[in-house]
């Protein structure tokens, strides 16, 4: 079975300037893969690019095993024929129909009659519980229901990849996390593949399978969502999924020696060489290990979050509710061997 989607050497330039630089990336069957990084890396135009609504100046895509662009050799199929769907950011949801029309608006768009595309919007009105909105105008919905329609509408036609531009940006943050298990138990029973793109990389580890960081148009690591949490590769990766401890480092025969003489050990077979350091607060061991003055104690929900002076070095930890930790406590601190990643680029 061919993958579901296939990029290669994808080039998106606006003039002399590559918003996206000549990455590469598949999709298996089935796959959910989230293009993830800040704004203006790259992943809402390499999205764009496979749905047809970008033009890239080289390289190849192919969806289903049929090549529907490939500058080489003169193939740009429009987005219509590409066999998928998308869900905006917007959700683009028609003002002037109601619920079923927006639904059904792929049928009309493809001159498909109405009868032949009632039953299929019933059934994806049906998939996302919409079934008693569908004739309620598109105008009083709110924001959880439109996210709803433009899925729906994704899903009636029967494709069997989705493209997603953060489509739970404008929901609360409750409705989100909602919307995200809806999303996830959705894309589960379908089976259909999916491309979906997000700056929130708590909604990357949840839904994905697989995940692309990207960084200035290029794809700065990929993995699982384990393997990026776990072992970040470079000081961008680190900082931008939420390690807080991230310290410049002379590292030689497995020990980093921070700039004031702090040692650590590390997991480390490299040359020796300056780099740099990084561990989540959680991996923080207070109690042992190297002294500490604490500068300040942030509520933090289920934890507190402790910022730590040692030597010349800040060092963020989390401990319990019930820690009794006060600003000005002096308190010791280390970090396991496995939870202190060496970063050399």
């Amino acid at each position: 079975m061919s993958d579901a989607v296939v990029v290669e050497n994808l080039v998106v330039a606006y003039g002399g300037a590559k918003a996206v630089d000549g990455i590469s990336f598949s999709v298996a069957p089935g796959e959910h893969l989230t293009l993830l990084g800040p704004s203006g890396c790259g992943k809402t135009t390499s999205l764009r690019a496979v749905a047809g609504l970008e033009r890239p100046a080289s390289g190849h895509i192919s969806v289903n095993g049929q090549a529907v662009f490939d500058e080489a050799g003169g193939i740009d199929v429009p987005p219509e024929r590409r066999g998928l769907a998308m869900v905006f950011q917007s959700y683009a949801i028609w003002p002037h129909m109601n619920v079923a029309e927006n639904v059904g608006f792929p049928f009309r768009a493809r001159g498909i009659a109405a009868d032949i595309a009632r039953p299929a919007v019933a059934v994806a009105l049906a998939m996302v519980g919409l079934t008693n909105f569908a004739d309620r105008p598109a105008t009083l919905l709110s924001g959880g229901q439109q996210q709803r329609v433009a899925l729906a509408r994704a899903l009636a036609f029967g494709t069997k990849l989705v493209l997603f531009d953060e489509p739970l940006s404008n929901l609360d943050a409750q409705l989100r996390l909602q919307m995200r298990e809806e999303l996830a138990d959705l894309r589960r029973r379908l089976g259909f593949a999916a491309i979906y793109v997000t700056h929130d990389q708590d909604e990357a580890f949840a839904l994905s399978d697989r995940i692309l960081l990207m960084r200035a148009g290029r794809i700065e690591q990929a993995g699982t969502p384990h393997e990026l949490y776990t072992a970040p590769r470079t000081k961008f990766a680190a900082a931008f999924l939420g390690v807080r401890n991230i310290l410049d480092a002379r590292i030689d025969n497995g020990r980093a020696w921070l700039d004031d003489g702090t040692m650590l050990d590390v997991a480390d077979s490299g040359p020796p060489g300056r780099a740099a350091i990084a561990f989540r607060p959680a991996s923080v061991i207070l109690g042992e290990g190297m002294p500490a003055i604490v500068e300040r104690v942030l509520f933090a929900g289920d934890v507190v979050s402790v910022l730590l002076r040692s030597g010349a070095n800040e060092i963020t930890a989390t401990a319990r509710l019930d820690s009794g930790i006060a600003v000005g406590a002096k308190i010791a601190w280390r970090v396991a061997l496995a939870d202190c990643h060496v970063l050399r680029t």
